[in-house]
């Protein structure tokens, strides 16, 4: 059975996020505990397993992402992966845990993802979470209910790249994740945010580009942006990687590169 490893949100090889793609041939998943296992195996923040749906149907294929831990119910940069390695002409659609999504295929390698947005919701900040981030919080949210992460914005974009989380400590917490972000110091550099994204409660340490993210991220900085709609983020990871953010009602149009860096097979 056919794995690659492919690096999302970036044109260039070891950059943005990589995630395991496996395509599968059978009209159904195999077991939950199998998928598990490879993803256990391939030891990336997620693993996409796809396979084909029956023509006519709302979807062409069904999709599900797994981390070294748990599944997801969504997850941006393994399905900007796996429509890469579909080779995707046109518009595909994809049957998850969080409804259809659509990726679109564009000029020169670029995809548009089609995802729900996230609501938030304002929550008191926690002492014992900003003592466990080490940070001091401007505001803090709740997104919900296909991301489930705390959302806080810090005081500017040194704090956010300068911060070193207790990450065994974040894994106590229900919580899939943490999303922290700030505006960007130069608003002329590029992007118009910065964020980190530590996801230890699902297995994940700090993921490098995560797109779920921006269906929080996305709403929350056009808000305080004057109310755009177009935005780029800067996710400012070891790896890092750009995700370019489309504001359509209450969904979100997230625009990125992909690059296939391994390609294999399984043997079990």
């Amino acid at each position: 059975m056919r794995i690659r490893i492919v690096d999302a949100f970036t044109d260039q090889p070891f950059a943005g996020n990589p995630a395991g793609v496996v395509v599968l041939d059978q009209p159904e998943f195999p077991g939950e505990q199998w998928m598990s296992r490879v993803a256990t195996e391939v030891n990336l923040s997620e693993t996409a397993f796809v396979h084909p749906l029956p023509p006519g149907g709302e979807a062409d294929y069904a999709l599900r992402w797994f981390t070294p831990a748990v599944e997801v119910n969504l997850c941006g940069h393994a399905t900007l992966a796996t429509a890469h390695v579909l080779a995707v002409d046109g518009t595909v659609r994809f049957a998850t845990r969080s409804g259809v999504l659509t990726a679109t295929a564009g000029d020169k390698g670029w995809f548009t993802l089609d995802f729900p947005t996230a609501p938030l919701a304002p929550v008191a900040a926690d002492p014992e979470l900003l003592d466990v981030l080490g940070a001091e919080a401007v505001s803090v949210h709740h997104t919900g209910p296909n991301t489930d992460d705390f959302l806080l914005e810090l005081l500017d974009e040194t704090a956010v790249r300068d911060l070193t989380p207790d990450l065994r400590a974040l894994a106590g917490y229900e919580q899939r994740g943490v999303i922290v972000t700030a505006r960007a110091d130069d608003p002329d550099g590029g992007y118009d945010f910065v964020s980190r994204f530590f996801g230890a409660a699902a297995g994940v340490g700090e993921d490098p580009v995560t797109g779920s993210a921006h269906t929080a991220l996305a709403p929350f900085w056009s808000e305080k942006l004057g109310g755009r709609t177009e935005l780029v983020g800067y996710q400012a990871s070891a790896r890092g990687g750009f995700v370019r953010v489309s504001l359509r009602g209450d969904r979100a149009h997230l625009t990125g590169q992909a690059v296939t860096v391994i390609d294999g097979s399984l043997l079990v």
